[in-house]
């Protein structure tokens, strides 16, 4: 009886949870960039956030496509893994190491992949980015297969605070990903969106995710100019399950940050019940 007591209590306790978003605008540097991260992670610590999630490439955004491919580390040993386990158990927070660079079948490619670290500093999951990249628009060319090889697995993970759901980027793209995932509190989708893809599509995406999911979504982002002249669109921000933005950061080095209502998210996928009224199951 007991037991089933603090269960409860335990559910009622992690029902609101402030969960922080971090956007950068990353350069060649490792070393830089893992400095700027830890100084954007305290101050989404100092606002009690107790899950902090980093953009895609927050590592390094090279001056070459390749650039990344020499900084690659293979899982569980690196720099880069190094400190993200450092900083989560340090701070005892839950942190979703936006993606980095991990050794892939091939020596001229790496996965792109985002690892999930426990507040005791452990790694809990690892999702490589599924769909890559490409576009040939004006004088904009991206064609992440050249560099990167494709993961092929879907993955949810649960956490005290409820599951949440790993994609990338361009997984954005594809709804029917977020689909398979099932039922899922929150989804997080570290990006580095261009600015021309990003200024068309990116917030109709979140939000649509959010909405037809009833989940929040969380997307944390690149946002600005790099060394190499790309222009990434920012615009990191929390999606509520009804739509609602519920903080963004247009442009710049900075943390966005938002309660998640479990509670509320619950009453409106019982006030609308569009997750058990689909007819494709999840997988």
């Amino acid at each position: 009886m007991n037991d089933m007591k603090t269960a409860k209590q335990s559910l009622k306790d992690n029902s609101m949870v402030k969960v922080a978003a971090i956007q950068m605008a990353s350069s060649p540097h490792v070393s830089s960039n893992l400095i700027e991260a830890e100084r954007l992670i305290k101050i989404a610590v100092e606002q009690d956030a107790k899950i902090i999630a980093l953009p895609e490439y927050f590592s390094i955004m090279g001056n070459k496509d390749s650039d990344k491919v020499k900084v690659r580390e293979e899982e569980g040993k690196g720099p880069i893994q190094k400190f993200l386990s450092k900083v989560a158990k340090k701070h005892k927070v839950w942190l979703i190491g936006g993606t980095i660079p991990l050794t892939s079948n091939s020596p001229r490619k790496i996965r792109n992949s985002c690892l999930v670290y426990n507040d005791k500093g452990e790694q809990v999951a690892r999702y490589d980015k599924i769909h890559l990249f490409g576009l040939d628009l004006g004088t904009e060319h991206y064609h992440e297969e050249n560099t990167i090889e494709a993961g092929d697995d879907i993955i949810v993970v649960e956490t005290p605070y409820g599951k949440i759901g790993l994609s990338v980027c361009y997984d954005l793209r594809f709804p029917e990903l977020y689909r398979a995932m099932g039922k899922v509190d929150m989804i997080f989708v570290p990006a580095a969106f261009t600015d021309t893809t990003g200024k068309a599509h990116w917030e109709t995406l979140i939000r649509a995710r959010a909405i037809e999911n009833m989940c929040y979504v969380i997307a944390p982002a690149q946002g600005g100019y790099h060394l190499s002249g790309r222009e990434t669109h920012g615009n990191s921000m929390i999606v509520d399950p009804w739509g609602v933005v519920l903080d963004r950061l247009p442009r710049g080095s900075g943390v966005v940050i938002a309660n998640i209502n479990r509670q509320y998210q619950e009453s409106l996928r019982s006030s609308l019940p569009a997750l058990k009224h689909k007819i494709i199951k999840a997988v």
